[in-house]
């Protein structure tokens, strides 16, 4: 069997990096090349039940071969990576046996993953880590989760006495710009629940995640000559500077962690005449996200009133909302993923996503998804970096929790 880290090599040199600004499905064409990888990869193994459609939607199914009734098991990744970081012509470095040291990622640019900046590389003293050449990201995210799929099903199509029920894989376009869950055919899936490999550390496994909401506001303002502006400029850069800072500093990505929600300021740009934000709104309790977009409708109306006119724009648009309480009901999944962690010497990390998923929207549309760990760390970034052993024991996870699912439903002798 391939070794996973060839095979994640392999994926991570694909630039499948997905486009914000594109309107289409996939955003870019390039995620074809991975997926029809993919694809023909699964064909190798014998899994020739399998689509790809005209969105780069792939979905594959291997059958069941107990004689009795096992709910069907999805496992999703995504194809994208993220627009934040350059994504062609990425060069994946192994350092072998981790010494606890510095790295330099390039000499050159004297880019460097220190553990000094990065604690979490300790974790992994005498590991085998993939790291960046510090010019692009790597792609961990979500690539080791895709490898680690297609280490499950390599396995399992190699180990025809490893018993299971159905399984159903699935890769997904544009997920790092939200739009992953947009065309998913949860009916044509086929599955009873599922799991995205796309979380961090080994370890982590997560069913909460944040409430989320997009604003953008807009400022007209009024231009006049400087020298004559008394009761006449209304300059649109001191208004939008008036929104922001009436928002609450401790309330931002720096200062928050945990269940704490957050304003991020995206973007910002203008001039006297013209202005305009965007902003994230998160929040893992549903009162508090509703507040906290409440809390800006009114500094937006308090400005207005005092500006004796509508000079500012707000739009407010809920993105996607907290899985938690559409998993509790099947918590089952969970605590099988637990008990399938356990039972492989892996310590659960459960905790909140403090971001979205996939998982969060497919909960929504029917079918409950929580998150387990891919194994990378500082994803979207040049320092980005992925263990070889948590790429390794992220498969060995779904092939235990395949089990433990055959072990509940299997008869009583």
């Amino acid at each position: 069997m391939e070794k996973i880290t060839e095979r994640f090599i392999r994926y991570a040199k694909i630039d499948t990096q997905s486009n914000e600004k594109s309107t289409t499905c996939p955003s870019t064409n390039k995620q074809f090349n991975l997926a029809k990888q993919l694809k023909e990869e699964l064909e190798q193994m014998g899994i020739n039940k399998n689509e790809l459609d005209e969105n780069s939607y792939l979905y594959a199914t291997i059958p069941s071969n107990v004689n009795f009734k096992v709910p069907a098991i999805g496992f999703i990744a995504h194809l994208d990576t993220s627009p934040d970081m350059p994504a062609d012509n990425v060069k994946p470095i192994i350092v072998k046996n981790y010494s606890g040291k510095e790295i330099i990622l390039n000499l050159e640019k004297n880019i460097v993953l220190s553990p000094s900046e990065f604690p979490e590389l300790l974790n992994y003293v005498n590991q085998d880590l993939v790291v960046t050449d510090g010019n692009t990201l790597l792609g961990a995210d979500d690539k080791a989760g895709i490898s680690a799929i297609m280490q499950m099903a390599q396995y399992i199509s190699e180990n025809p006495e490893f018993k299971h029920g159905p399984i159903k894989i699935a890769f997904t376009p544009d997920e790092e710009i939200g739009r992953g869950a947009n065309l998913f055919n949860v009916k044509k899936f086929g599955a009873d629940f599922a799991y995205t490999i796309d979380g961090g550390a080994i370890g982590e496994l997560e069913y909460e995640n944040f409430n989320a909401a997009h604003a953008k506001i807009s400022i007209v303002g009024k231009n006049v000559h400087p020298g004559e502006a008394k009761n006449k400029m209304v300059n649109a850069i001191l208004i939008l500077n008036r929104v922001i800072g009436a928002l609450p500093v401790e309330e931002t990505p720096r200062y928050t962690e945990g269940y704490q929600g957050f304003y991020h300021v995206l973007h910002a740009s203008g001039n006297v005449e013209g202005s305009e934000a965007e902003l994230l709104i998160r929040d893992h309790d549903t009162d508090k996200f509703n507040e906290k977009k409440e809390r800006l409708k009114q500094v937006v109306n308090a400005l207005n009133q005092e500006y004796g006119n509508n000079y500012i724009t707000l739009e407010i648009e809920d993105q996607y909302f907290n899985m938690k309480k559409m998993i509790e009901p099947y918590y089952h999944i969970v605590e099988t993923a637990k008990e399938a962690m356990e039972q492989l010497g892996i310590v659960p990390n459960i905790k909140p996503i403090r971001g979205g998923t996939d998982g969060a929207r497919l909960s929504y549309m029917g079918l409950p998804t929580p998150n387990i760990f891919s194994g990378g760390h500082n994803f979207h970034s040049r320092y980005e970096f992925v263990p070889v052993q948590s790429m390794e024991k992220a498969s060995e996870t779904m092939l235990k929790i395949v089990t433990l699912y055959v072990q509940k439903n299997e008869p009583a002798q």
